[in-house]
C-alpha cells in the first residue's frame, strides 16, 4: 500500500507583506487610541483636594444650601407662629426682651441643617461636592463609596426637634424632655456614633493597674476586648468600651442639651454662640480629613457646615433687635448637634479630641457649672430659674449688645484654644483654659452672689444680740448723718 505524501502549503510572499503591514497599522492605531484615553482621562479627571482649603472648597455647597433654606424659612415660620400664637411673652422679670417674639425659629433651622445634610445625600446625582481623597478603603462603604452622615444623626435630630416644639407650643414636663434625649442618644449607640469616645482613658487606666498590680494583663484584656462573663446556663457577651461610651453619649447629650438652653437668654446669642463652635469644629474636622483619620470624616465635614450655614442663615432674624427666637425647638436641637460633632472626634478612640472639641463648647459648659454651684450654693434646686447667668450678668453692664458681644469673644477665644490644642498638643493650652476658666467663675459667681456676700459680711460685723450702730444703715436704707453724742 503506497503512503499519502502531505505537501507543505505555499506561502505567498506577498500576502505575508500585507499581514504584517496590517498589524503595524493596527498597533499603530492602539497606541493613537490609547494615548487619546489618557488625554481624555485627564482632562475630565477632577483634582482631589490635598489641602485644608481644598478640602473646604470641596464641601461648600453644603453651608450654601443650609444658609440658603434657613434664611428663606425663617420668616416664614415666623409668620406661621404669630398666626397660631406661638408666642414668648415677656411675662417674667428675668426675660430680657419687652415686647412678645414670635418662635418657631429653631423649625427653620432644622430644615436648614436638614437641607445640608440631604445635599451631601444627592450628591451623585448633582455632583457639585466634591469628597476629599480617602487612601485607606476601610474608611469606605462595601460599594466603595464615602460614608455619609449616619441615619441615627439624623433620627435623634428629628427626636430633639420635636420634643422642643412640643415645649413651645403645649409645653412637656422636664421628664419628657429627658426621655426624648435618652431616645436620641440611643440611637446614636445603636448606630456605634462615639461609642469609643473613652477608650483611650479606659485603654490607658487598664494598663496602669496592670502595671501597679503585676497582673498577667488581666484587666488590660478585659478593657480593650469584648468579653463573656460565664453564668449558669450561658454567657453573656459585655464590652465595657461600648457600654461606658454609651453611658457618655447619654451624659453629653443631656448636657450639651440643657447647656445650650440655658444660655439662649440674649438676642442672637445662642445661634451665634453656635455658629463659632462650629467654625472650631471645622477646622479640627478639615485637618482630620487631610490625613483620612477615620470614617467619619466627611460626615463630621458635612455636620459643621450645616451646623454653621443654619446658625449664619438665622442669626440676621435673630440679632437684637430679634423678630424671632429659636425656642427650645431650636436651642435644644443645637446643643445635640455640637455634642454629636464633639462625639465623632472620638470615632477612632482618641480621647483627647473630645477634650478639644469640649473646650471649644466651654462657654455652654462653664455657665451651666456656675448656675448649678449658684444653686446649690443659695440653697435652691439646680433646675430653679434665675437671672444671674453669664448674659444676665454682663448684659447688666454692658447693654444686649455689648454681652452678646464680649460672649462670642469668649466662645472664639475658646475655640482657639480647641483647636491649637488638637494641633499641638500642648499641655500650656490645658493650662491655659483652666486658668481662663476660673478667673470667668470666680468674678461670675462674685457678681451673682453680691448681695448675699454682702449680706453676710455686714452680719458678721454686727454680733448677735448687739444694738445696731448708729450711722450704719437698717433695711437697705441709707447711713444717717447724725454725729456721735459727745460724752459729758
Amino acid at each position: 500500500m503506497q503512503g499519502v505524501v502531505n505537501n507543505p502549503p505555499v506561502i505567498d510572499p506577498a500576502s505575508n507583506a500585507l499581514v504584517a503591514e496590517r498589524l503595524r497599522q493596527i498597533a499603530q492605531d492602539l497606541g493613537t487610541l490609547a494615548e487619546k484615553q489618557r488625554s481624555l482621562e485627564e482632562s475630565l479627571a477632577l483634582p482631589q483636594p490635598t489641602g485644608l482649603w481644598d478640602i473646604f472648597n470641596g464641601y461648600i455647597g453644603v453651608f450654601i444650601v443650609s444658609f440658603v433654606i434657613t434664611l428663606l424659612a425663617t420668616p416664614i415660620m415666623r409668620r406661621l407662629a404669630i398666626s397660631n400664637g406661638i408666642i414668648d411673652r415677656p411675662n417674667e422679670a428675668r426675660k430680657m426682651h419687652k415686647l412678645p417674639i414670635a418662635y418657631l425659629g429653631g423649625v427653620a433651622v432644622y430644615l436648614g441643617i436638614v437641607g445640608g445634610i440631604g445635599f451631601s445625600y444627592a450628591e451623585r446625582y448633582h455632583h457639585l461636592l466634591t469628597w476629599h481623597k480617602i487612601t485607606n478603603p476601610a474608611h469606605l462603604t462595601p460599594d466603595e463609596t464615602i460614608v455619609l452622615v449616619p441615619m441615627s444623626i439624623l433620627v435623634g435630630l428629628t427626636i430633639i426637634m420635636l420634643i422642643g416644639l412640643l415645649d413651645d407650643v403645649i409645653n412637656v414636663t422636664p421628664l419628657q424632655k429627658i426621655g426624648g434625649m435618652l431616645v436620641a442618644a440611643a440611637a446614636l449607640a445603636m448606630e456605634d456614633v462615639g461609642v469609643k469616645v473613652a477608650q483611650q482613658v479606659l485603654t490607658g487606666a487598664g494598663a496602669l493597674i496592670t502595671d501597679s498590680l503585676a497582673t498577667p494583663k488581666g484587666w488590660e484584656i478585659i478593657v480593650n476586648l469584648p468579653f463573656n462573663v460565664p453564668l449558669i446556663g450561658g454567657n453573656i457577651h459585655l464590652d465595657i468600651i461600648y457600654w461606658t461610651g454609651t453611658a457618655v453619649i447619654a451624659i453629653f447629650v443631656l448636657g450639651a442639651c440643657n447647656a445650650i438652653n440655658l444660655i439662649d437668654g440674649l438676642d442672637g446669642l445662642c445661634s451665634g454662640i453656635s455658629a463659632i463652635a462650629g467654625a472650631a469644629l471645622l477646622v479640627i474636622a478639615l485637618t482630620l480629613a487631610s490625613y483620612d483619620h477615620g470614617r467619619l470624616d466627611a460626615a463630621r465635614i458635612v455636620l459643621c457646615l450645616a451646623l454653621m450655614g443654619s446658625c449664619l442663615g438665622f442669626l440676621p432674624h435673630n440679632y437684637n433687635p430679634a423678630s424671632i427666637f429659636l425656642g427650645d425647638s431650636g436651642s435644644l436641637m443645637l446643643g445635640y448637634l455640637i455634642i454629636v460633632i464633639v462625639l465623632t472626634l472620638g470615632d477612632t478612640g482618641r480621647t483627647n479630641l473630645v477634650l478639644c472639641g469640649l473646650i471649644i463648647f466651654a462657654v455652654p459648659i462653664i455657665d451651666t457649672s456656675l448656675a448649678i454651684v449658684r444653686r446649690k450654693l443659695a440653697g435652691q434646686s439646680i433646675s430653679a430659674a434665675d437671672d444671674n447667668h453669664l448674659h444676665h450678668i454682663l448684659k447688666r453692664m454692658l447693654g444686649v449688645k455689648g454681652a452678646v458681644t464680649v460672649l462670642y469673644a469668649m466662645g472664639g477665644a475658646f475655640g482657639v484654644m480647641g483647636i491649637a490644642l488638637q494641633s499641638t498638643k500642648a499641655r500650656f493650652v490645658y493650662a491655659l483654659v483652666l486658668v481662663i476658666a476660673a478667673f470667668i467663675g470666680v468674678i461670675a459667681l462674685k457678681s451673682a452672689r453680691k448681695k448675699q456676700l454682702e449680706e453676710q459680711a455686714a452680719a458678721s460685723a454686727v454680733p448677735a444680740g448687739a444694738p445696731p450702730i448708729l450711722g450704719a444703715p437698717v433695711d437697705g436704707a441709707a447711713p444717717t448723718q447724725e454725729p456721735l453724742p459727745k460724752k459729758a
